[in-house]
């Protein structure tokens, strides 16, 4: 990514470090450690897992669709060189966020390998979405979220890396309350 401008590189480091620690604390982790969740309101390890995995798909396709809506020739269609960081997300450190809408719930019990390969392809198409950004003015394509209102694409993407960081600490919540399965 070193040709891409500063900006999109920075916000992919942001998502790819977030990323890489939710990947090691879910590393090792047994199925039954995975399904373990602390209450029933609670959610499991590879619930967390399967939900930051559909909604970053959901991301993706939305930075497709509003790609697609780009005029060739219009203001949208040049990415700012001056930009050196995207607007921040409306999801601040130790947010708790709220509830899931159904679009983005996840499943109780898949494989835990099966999630974290997932995760990890899933990661990789973004990389290609992250990529489009630099031919265009991501500030100029925005979308409605259905808690914070319209965010630009920038926003989006920086709401994915907020995302993980807030279920990141959820991961470690489950990992550390009481009754979690010893490791096998």
């Amino acid at each position: 990514m070193d040709s891409l401008p500063n900006a999109i590189q920075r916000l992919w480091s942001e998502l790819e470090r977030v990323r890489a620690d939710v990947l090691r604390e879910v590393d090792g982790l047994s199925q039954r450690q995975a399904d373990f969740k602390p209450s029933d309101a609670d959610w499991s390890v590879g619930e967390i897992v399967d939900h930051l995995t559909i909604a970053e798909t959901a991301t993706s396709k939305l930075t497709t669709k509003l790609l697609k809506e780009v005029q060739a020739g219009s203001a949208a269609a040049v990415f700012p060189h001056d930009l050196a960081e995207f607007g921040a997300a409306p999801l601040r450190e130790g947010d708790e966020g709220g509830e899931a809408p159904p679009v983005v719930r996840p499943s109780h019990g898949k494989p835990i390998g099966t999630l974290v390969d997932t995760m990890k392809a899933t990661r990789t198409r973004s990389r290609e979405s992250i990529e489009r950004l630099a031919d265009c003015d991501p500030r100029r394509l925005t979308f409605k979220h259905f808690r914070f209102g319209d965010m630009d694409l920038g926003q989006w993407w920086r709401l994915t890396a907020a995302h993980d960081a807030m279920h990141l600490r959820q991961i470690r919540a489950v990992k550390t309350a009481p009754g979690f399965p010893p490791r096998a």
